[in-house]
């Protein structure tokens, strides 16, 4: 159930932050740069999810300051996310697991940051401006950072469940 109020948007916010930092302390070094099927890696993840959180942070500014908002990003529709994704892996490559992490690490701290200003009013009592939706700002905020953390945890798990259950009894990438 999405938040309702700054208060439940910043528990979310700092407890998914939790729980995703914990699967990343424990994320076996083989698998950080490892692409799975679909070419993706641990690395690409956190860089992903680090990224969203500038975009968000960026459309809520381009709206509060009268500029054009892009959605999801300059060139790109929604229906092109999967383009907009593969294109951000790319820009992002040269990202360590250190860096990523820290870019995450970073983005996370503006995005705290961000909830604190706002009061209720601002975050929930009307949509964001320039987003030609329903969507308020801390709507947005939520799917830029709690809801963008789990989907993440859920991948990341998973990635160690397949790594564990690959290896020989008794040896845990975990």
């Amino acid at each position: 159930m999405p938040a309702k109020t700054k208060h439940e948007l910043l528990h979310a916010t700092v407890s998914e932050y939790r729980k995703l930092q914990e699967i990343l302390e424990r994320f076996p070094a083989m698998l950080r740069l490892e692409k799975d099927g679909d070419g993706i890696s641990a690395r690409d993840i956190v860089g992903h999810r680090a990224h969203w959180i500038e975009l968000f942070l960026g459309w809520y500014r381009d709206g509060q300051q009268g500029r054009d908002v892009f959605f999801p990003a300059e060139g790109y529709k929604w229906n092109q996310l999967k383009r907009y994704n593969s294109d951000l892996r790319r820009k992002q490559a040269g990202l360590s697991w250190q860096d990523a992490g820290s870019l995450l690490a970073g983005n996370h701290a503006e995005l705290l940051a961000f909830i604190e200003s706002l009061s209720d009013e601002q975050l929930y009592g009307a949509p964001m401006m320039g987003a030609n939706n329903d969507w308020t700002p801390g709507r947005w905020a939520e799917a830029a950072g709690p809801s963008h953390y789990r989907s993440a945890g859920k991948y990341l798990r998973q990635r160690i469940r397949a790594y564990d259950a690959a290896q020989p009894e008794g040896i845990s990438g975990a």
